[in-house]
């Protein structure tokens, strides 16, 4: 019953959401919270953010596989997997056939420019839900600012976003945020 669940959540995220992997994130997160929140509580979700992020692939597909691997195993995984992926092949498959026809049509622009602000902000929904769960997860409070944690995270942010407008290849941020992560999580900071 746990591989049908976790096909048909992860092929109602897929075909609900648009904008990739971050436009994803609350509607995962929801979702997650709803069904498996006995099971993964929303701190563990950060983690699975974080390895979804540090690892090849699309950002959805690796959270589904995540998400399914705890929740149902190996083969948990896969239902997952697929369920995320199944309804971007489907609509893609359709959109090919159809494109051509339907381009220039004032309906179809009209729909594009619509999703393009609604997805900016799902991102920013993503961003502002990691960073309260972060950060603010037992209130809103001042102490948060008296911990080292906090600054480390800040001198980091702030690094990684000069070198990014520096045009610094990815990969190198990356492996620079982990470098500094794990030197941090040795220090115990």
């Amino acid at each position: 019953m746990i591989y049908l669940e976790l096909f048909w959540t992860f092929f109602c995220i897929g075909a609900m959401t648009f904008g990739g992997g971050y436009a994803m994130l609350p509607l995962i997160q929801s979702e997650v919270a709803a069904r498996w929140g006995d099971f993964i509580p929303a701190e563990m979700m950060i983690d699975f953010v974080a390895v979804s992020e540090s690892t090849p692939g699309p950002f959805a597909v690796n959270m589904a596989t995540y998400v399914g691997s705890e929740m149902g195993g190996i083969f948990g995984s896969f239902c997952a997997t697929m369920g995320v992926v199944l309804p971007s092949f489907i609509i893609i498959l359709i959109v090919a056939k159809c494109y051509d026809r339907f381009r220039q049509s004032k309906l179809v622009k009209g729909c594009m420019s619509g999703l393009k602000p609604a997805v900016v902000g799902l991102i920013g929904n993503a961003v502002l839900t990691v960073f309260m769960t972060v950060f603010f997860s037992a209130g809103l409070t001042l102490s948060v600012f008296t911990t080292a944690s906090f600054y480390v995270f800040a001198g980091v942010f702030v690094l990684m976003l000069l070198l990014a407008f520096k045009k610094v290849h990815p990969i190198i941020i990356i492996c620079l945020s982990a470098a500094i992560g794990i030197a941090v999580g040795y220090l115990g900071i």
